[in-house]
C-alpha cells in the first residue's frame, strides 16, 4: 500500500515539470499566469519531496548512515537510522506544530501572489516527518 502511494506521488514530477517549463513562456509571451504556474509548482514541489526523501530510503538510494558501513549487522543499522531520524521526526513535528496549524487554521495564501495554497507547503512539512518517523519505526520490525 505505502509503495502504490509512493508510485503514485512520483507521477507529481510530471506536472511539476511542465509547471516549471510554462514560466517562461507565460511570463514572456502571454504576459500572464507566471506567477500562478510558479505557485502551484511550489506546493507540488513541496509535497513530492516530502515523499520523495522515504521512497528514497525504502530503495536504499538516499543518502544513508549505513553508507561504507557494511560491517555492522543489519539489526544495529536499522537501530541507528531509527534512533537518528524518529527523534528528529518528533522533535520536528512538535516544534512545527504551532505554525503548522496556524497556517492550515487560515488558510495561508503566497505572499506575493495572495494565491491560496502556502498552508499546504506546510502541512507538506508535517508530510515529510510523519513518513519518516513511520518509515524508521516500521523499519526495526524488518527481521534479519
Amino acid at each position: 500500500m505505502l509503495r502504490i502511494a509512493l508510485l503514485a506521488a512520483g507521477a507529481l514530477v510530471l506536472p511539476l515539470t511542465l509547471l516549471l517549463f510554462a514560466q517562461w513562456p507565460l511570463r514572456d509571451a502571454v504576459q500572464a499566469g507566471s506567477r500562478q504556474a510558479n505557485d502551484l509548482a511550489q506546493v507540488i514541489f513541496a509535497l513530492y519531496m516530502a515523499v520523495a526523501v522515504t521512497a528514497a530510503s525504502i530503495q536504499g538510494s538516499h543518502l544513508a548512515a549505513h553508507a561504507g558501513g557494511e560491517a555492522a549487522p543489519a539489526r544495529w543499522r536499522r537501530w541507528a537510522v531509527a534512533g537518528c531520524t524518529a527523534p528528529w521526526a518528533v522533535f520536528l513535528l512538535w516544534t512545527s506544530a504551532p505554525s503548522v496549524w496556524q497556517s492550515v487554521l487560515q488558510l495561508e495564501r503566497f505572499g506575493e501572489t495572495l494565491n491560496p495554497g502556502y498552508f499546504l507547503i506546510r502541512v507538506a512539512l508535517w508530510l515529510l516527518a510523519l513518513l519518516v518517523l513511520v518509515h524508521g519505526l516500521a523499519s526495526l520490525r524488518k527481521p534479519g
